[in-house]
């Protein structure tokens, strides 16, 4: 086990006294006091909670998963960013960054999972987590090598494509998800007009130029979704058996298979996530007085790029999703100016904790399709934003103007008309079924290959 103080390096003064970044209440390695250490983990799971408890409440609703079955995974959803957090923070061995760094369920891999879940079931979803997790393992050992292959555009045009394709899931959960498809209700008022509400609080509040208010937006527009649709009658708190007890985390609960059109899928997205970590733990490093480039650094990105994919396959182990390093969280450093590492073990803690007391994951587990859809329809149009805003901070000459119009016209063409690939091999049509997967190899090799002279 490696101290993580081996790898810090806060700016020294001239007498060779570490000074504390400017803006900085609690640098990396200092303890804050008991009451600041739990204001600062209090706003940190704020702002990461949505993001932990949704991917896996979008998988259940379009799997069409039972009450039970939702609620056990979104606990251990809780129970496995805890893990990945601890080591995040206080790097074990080659495992980590060391920085006060959150790690939880990421949303970019849930079109592929569903796709993969609705043919081979859990078992299928987590062996293909688990076994294209070794792709991002391995880029953390080949990080200089990578970056040449996964440039700026090729990222840009990967998490453009995420957002875009994953619109048409939050949209059907809009309308009510795949049961009111089937019972006929699908995109009734009360299922519109809650998901239109969720989003219009989402936006007021987001608005706000109170920060806390800003931060909360998401928290609330849910919170008050759900108390609406509670209300109306569309939440049913009696459909649950039992609330209490305890979760004891079981692995390969829902058994285990390989499927290699869906674990090809992870892999791309894999690839891009890793690149992804390295992006947030170099504006980690930055907002936290850390070198962002010789040894030291190097050691610390291929450290938290491994645990991201590492605990990606622990997750898989115990019945969750991939995993990536949170970029809301360097933000809630800026506006606390608390950087210290040890805020995060107490984020782990409460993560670990609220994934054995199954009552959380229930509750969570009954929100309305609807509601959940007001919130996810405008996260996944802020991930497309985001994608449009990494290709534009590039140089769109014609040989990146080429590249994207294929990547764009191939990968939304199959997402759009996937009847296209009727008369294709069985495997092949369901590995390019997928328009992140088609798009973001397209993006790939026509990156590679294409030479323009200008």
């Amino acid at each position: 086990m490696s101290d993580p103080s081996e790898i810090s390096s806060s700016p020294q003064s001239p007498n060779g006294a570490k000074s504390k970044p400017m803006g900085l209440i609690y640098a990396l390695d200092e303890r804050p006091p008991l009451r600041d250490t739990c204001f600062a983990a209090v706003q940190h799971l704020l702002a990461v909670l949505v993001a932990i408890v949704t991917p896996p409440l979008i998988i259940a609703g379009a799997l069409n998963l039972d009450v039970e079955t939702t609620g056990f995974l979104v606990s251990m959803a809780f129970f496995s960013s805890g893990l990945a957090t601890f080591v995040q923070c206080r790097r074990l061995g080659p495992l980590g960054c060391g920085l006060l760094c959150i790690q939880g369920t990421s949303f970019s891999f849930i079109g592929p999972i569903i796709t993969a879940g609705a043919t081979g079931g859990l078992g299928a979803v987590f062996g293909a987590c688990m076994a294209a997790s070794t792709v991002e393992m391995a880029v953390s050992q080949l990080l200089r090598y990578t970056r040449r292959i996964i440039t700026p555009l090729v990222s840009g045009i990967v998490v453009t494509l995420i957002g875009l394709c994953l619109i048409k899931v939050g949209l059907t959960a809009c309308g009510g998800g795949e049961t009111a498809k089937a019972d006929g209700t699908f995109g009734d008022l009360n299922h519109v007009g809650l998901a239109l509400l969720v989003l219009v609080l989402i936006v007021t509040f987001n608005r706000s130029n109170n920060r806390y208010v800003r931060m909360g937006s998401i928290v609330i527009g849910l919170s008050v979704g759900y108390f609406v649709a509670w209300c109306l009658g569309e939440v049913d708190f009696g459909s649950v058996a039992d609330y209490g007890g305890i979760n004891i985390p079981h692995p390969f609960r829902y058994g285990l298979s390989l499927d290699p059109s869906a674990i090809v899928s992870l892999a791309i997205i894999y690839l891009i996530t890793a690149i992804e970590a390295y992006g947030d733990i170099t504006a980690n490093s930055i907002i936290s007085g850390e070198p962002v480039e010789g040894k030291k650094f190097i050691r610390r990105a291929e450290g938290g790029i491994l645990a991201d994919g590492v605990f990606s396959m622990v997750a898989g182990v115990f019945n969750s999703f991939p995993q990536s390093i949170f970029a809301q969280n360097n933000g809630m450093i800026q506006l606390t100016g608390v950087a210290s590492r040890y805020v995060g073990y107490f984020i782990a803690l409460i993560l670990v904790l609220m994934g054995f007391f199954p009552a959380i994951g229930l509750v969570l587990s009954l929100i309305p399709e609807a509601v959940l859809g007001g919130a996810t329809l405008l996260m996944f149009g802020m991930v497309a934003a985001a994608g449009v805003r990494i290709i534009s901070s590039q140089t769109i000459d014609r040989k990146a103007t080429l590249v994207m119009a294929l990547s764009f016209s191939l990968g939304l063409g199959v997402e759009f008309i996937p009847e296209v690939l009727n008369h294709f091999p069985g495997e092949l049509r369901t590995i390019f079924s997928s328009g992140i997967t088609t798009g973001g190899l397209t993006a790939i090799f026509a990156n590679l290959l294409i030479r323009i002279k200008e």
